[in-house]
């Protein structure tokens, strides 16, 4: 059973930080793009960060480059992966769920979400 799985969203001010975890269980995801997106009321989902399978790449949504940073470590021995976001310096506007999604493409500015998503974490930035 494929399992992702989201935790440490919650309640900040504005200027503060929160780091997003998400556990990836249930197969390998060692060779997938991971990353996140969010959904503000009201809003569509849009992409904010990604991690290349190896690290070596990442990307950012305009909106959070200089103030997200995304990381992964591949667990050994067993089939767990785990990506973070570190968001720094928040804003109203980054209130939202967060949803850890594994598998998405990334190709210059179009982002296409893979098959697998968490159930979703709420970050909510109060001014």
């Amino acid at each position: 059973q494929v399992q992702l799985v989201e935790s440490g969203g919650g309640l900040v001010q504005a200027g503060g930080s929160l780091t997003l975890s998400c556990a990836a269980s249930g197969r390998t995801f060692s060779t997938y793009t991971m990353g996140w997106f969010r959904q503000a009321p009201g809003k569509e989902r849009e992409f904010v960060a990604a991690i290349a399978w190896n690290g070596a790449n990442t990307f950012y949504a305009d909106s959070v480059k200089g103030r997200f940073t995304i990381s992964r470590g591949n667990a050994r021995g067993n089939a767990k992966n785990t990506v973070d976001l570190q968001m720094n310096s928040l804003k109203p506007e980054d209130t939202a769920v967060y949803y850890c999604n594994a598998g998405l493409t990334v190709a210059g500015d179009i982002t296409n979400p893979g098959n697998y998503w968490g159930q979703g974490t709420q970050v909510t930035v109060s001014s």
